[in-house]
């Protein structure tokens, strides 16, 4: 079967409109790396009325390259002088892309975040004045102007700080998340398999990249085994993810934050104090730094997340911290030491290691997953469990933990969970969990006289741990129950 478009419908519907109101619009399309900023833009003009488009991706270089990449972008087009004057300055480039949108052109700027650079900022004030001179006339203009950027902080600072040029100007704005687990989902029934392990494996990878499935799928290991897939996406020259990470955010960082980012994607749940230690361990220079580099971290990438425990208050001080995205987390967790060494190594030697280090990383991998199947299945009303909380795990300093804690206010049901990526943990699990929700009730009293249900996940669960689970008034789930009717 030959690779489709999966999912995306709401944000497909989204751009269709925009474009179907056939006046002037100016909008933002944020999202990381590879989630299919452009293919999406590519598939809603398929569904719209015929007209001509121009695309061009800025690079992180100085006003000669921009135009370099933008004259090139025009042969590319066939646009030809005579159309089209090829600019030969920012200033000049802002005027080409008004004289495009009045003759009826989409304009896709990809990478638009580059023009925040010093030696390129001059553009935006350019662009503003070619903005406010087509808005004052949108009605009879029916080009229009699309900026996509995968540094979401840079991008929105060009376009809604209020000191920004361009800022206010936006019609419309969208961002682009990862793939819900239907869409992986759909993936896989149509090029490989759903089973349990191949879903936690290739969702802790990936997560909802589009593009990585279907780099894995163009190399013909999508349906291989864990090994297979590796060795073909990482370890060898023509493998399409081997520098994936370096194009994404090793060049972006500038190798200013790696010990930070390795220790957090090894260490999921950490603390500040637990990471100022281990920088303070192996960088005393850079040790006062730790707590600088997270912040950036968090707010300007958005690699990092901060997460309170369930119900805390905003401004709690006490936090853990995780790396947001699955596939940087398996990068530095299990996978970059290895590939950083097939030079040296056999390459089956490495691949076994790297798998070994995945399966560990795994474990909070099933977490999350699960989690996020808990709140798919809510929104569209499978299952017998209506979610109206989010969830995420739970501690306090108290030293209780709770992997899942599930909140129903309309029901007044309140669902606890233990969760394991090896099922033969979880019996053993299910003491443990008693006493962390006897904490866990004894700081939260309003839940005492709800209804409180316990559950067991983990990958897969067969009959007869199912059975001794009820025995213990425990609900078995495993991820083939998970994602029934998804």
């Amino acid at each position: 079967m030959d690779w489709g478009f999966y999912g995306r419908n709401q944000e497909r519907q989204q751009l269709r409109d925009i474009l179907n109101r056939n006046r002037w619009f100016f909008a933002r399309l944020t999202g990381r790396r590879r989630i299919g900023k452009t293919t999406l833009v590519q598939h809603a003009l398929q569904a719209a009325p015929a007209r001509p488009v121009f695309y061009v991706q800025i690079p992180d270089s100085a006003p000669a390259g921009v135009l370099s990449a933008v004259h090139d972008a025009m042969d590319t087009f066939g646009l030809a002088p005579s159309q089209f004057v090829r600019p030969d300055s920012l200033l000049a480039f802002a005027r080409t892309v008004e004289q495009m949108v009045l003759a009826g052109y989409l304009v896709a700027l990809d990478e638009f975040q580059y023009f925040s650079r010093k030696h390129l900022a001059e553009f935006a004030s350019h662009l503003q004045a070619t903005i406010d001179r087509v808005s004052a006339h949108a009605d009879a203009v029916s080009g229009g102007l699309i900026v996509l950027g995968s540094l979401h902080t840079e991008l929105v600072a060009l376009l809604e700080d209020r000191a920004a040029p361009l800022y206010n100007r936006t019609t419309d704005q969208l961002e682009l998340a990862h793939l819900d687990i239907g869409s992986v989902l759909a993936i896989l029934d149509a090029h490989a398999d759903r089973t349990p392990e191949r879903l936690l494996f290739l969702w802790n990878l990936f997560e909802g990249v589009p593009k990585f499935y279907r780099d894995a799928y163009e190399q013909g290991v999508l349906a291989a085994d864990r090994k297979t897939l590796l060795a073909g996406m990482f370890f060898r020259s023509s493998s399409p993810l081997r520098t994936e990470a370096d194009h994404w955010f090793l060049s972006e960082l500038r190798g200013r934050y790696d010990v930070v980012l390795k220790y957090v994607a090894r260490h999921p749940g950490c603390t500040n104090a637990d990471i100022e230690s281990h920088v303070r361990e192996v960088s005393p220079s850079t040790a006062e730094h730790a707590g600088g580099y997270l912040k950036v971290l968090i707010d300007r990438y958005r690699m990092v997340e901060r997460r309170l425990p369930v119900f805390a208050k905003p401004d709690a001080r006490r936090g853990r911290y995780y790396l947001g995205d699955n596939f940087l987390r398996s990068w530095l967790a299990a996978l970059h030491s290895a590939v950083s060494a097939i030079n040296f190594r056999p390459e089956a030697l490495l691949v076994d290691q790297a798998d070994e280090r995945l399966a560990q990383v795994e474990g909070h991998g099933l977490e999350r997953l699960a989690a996020q199947l808990y709140e798919e299945r809510s929104r569209r009303g499978i299952g017998d469990f209506a979610l109206t909380h989010r969830i995420d795990g739970y501690w306090d300093r108290n030293d209780t933990e709770i992997d899942l804690v599930a909140v129903n206010e309309d029901d007044r049901v309140v669902r606890f969970g233990t969760i394991k990526r090896n099922a033969d943990r979880l019996l053993s699990s299910i003491d443990p969990l008693r006493g962390h929700i006897d904490r866990f009730l004894a700081v939260h009293r309003r839940y005492r006289d709800w209804r409180l249900e316990r559950v067991a996940i983990a990958p897969r669960i067969d009959q007869a741990l199912r059975a001794s689970l009820e025995e213990q008034g425990v609900i078995p789930q495993d991820l083939t129950d998970l994602i029934q009717g998804l």
